[in-house]
């Protein structure tokens, strides 16, 4: 199944009643076909099977493509095939994911790109890691500042902790409700790992009120 069969499939199964749901509880930022995910995954099935295999230059300009098609379904079938592709495992990978996390960009979007490939992604290819961070740590995009915090979150034990403290530390004062929520996220996922070291962190640092309730939601209140 090509791009242009799956995007014929996906219009006959437009629903426009939940399509309005679906858009409205993304704020409207993108148009829904209303395409529930349970239906979507049927209906992608064929089309993954068939691209998961593809090379990567293939499979890059497919997930482009899809990436700009106007309704948000499309991009979810992109995520699911770089999921069944384990895009993380071709070097190359990380421009493509970049490209993703700031086109379209939203939190279903870019909390799925960070925790399930763009952190993958580090763990095969390390050497990378680094200077991509920095240089997302010290841009001016939100969606990319927030990856620096949450692309950890399924590391456990593998936690890089002064790595995470710093991308924290330089994002604490940050007004942005995504940027506060994603701190707070990311303590709170660490503290399954090491609690003690996210209290010490927490009583030492002045988090805004929202990433230290979220940071110390799972703690038993004193």
């Amino acid at each position: 199944m090509n791009i242009a069969e799956l995007t014929a499939l996906f219009r006959s199964h437009t629903n426009a009643a939940l399509a309005e749901g679906m858009s409205r509880y993304m704020k409207y930022h993108f148009p829904y076909l209303g395409i529930q995910k349970p239906l979507r995954s049927k209906l992608e099935k064929d089309f993954i099977q068939t691209n998961k295999i593809q090379k990567f230059d293939v499979l890059k300009g497919i997930i482009k493509e899809l990436w700009e098609q106007p309704e948000r379904e499309f991009q979810y079938t992109a995520m699911e095939l770089m999921l069944k592709s384990k895009i993380w495992k071709h070097r190359q990978a990380m421009d493509l994911l970049a490209y993703c996390l700031t086109h379209k960009s939203w939190w279903d979007t870019v909390d799925m790109l960070a925790s399930r490939m763009v952190g993958p992604y580090f763990q095969v290819f390390p050497a990378q890691r680094d200077e991509t961070i920095e240089n997302w740590l010290n841009g001016e995009n939100m969606w990319l500042n927030r990856t620096t915090l949450i692309f950890q979150l399924n590391y456990k034990s593998k936690t890089d902790e002064g790595l995470l403290f710093a991308c924290i530390e330089k994002q604490i004062d940050s007004k942005e409700f995504f940027i506060r929520k994603a701190i707070g996220w990311a303590l709170r996922q660490y503290a399954r790992t090491n609690p003690e070291s996210v209290v010490v962190f927490v009583d030492a640092h002045n988090l805004s009120p929202l990433s230290r309730r979220e940071a110390l939601k799972h703690f038993s209140k004193p």
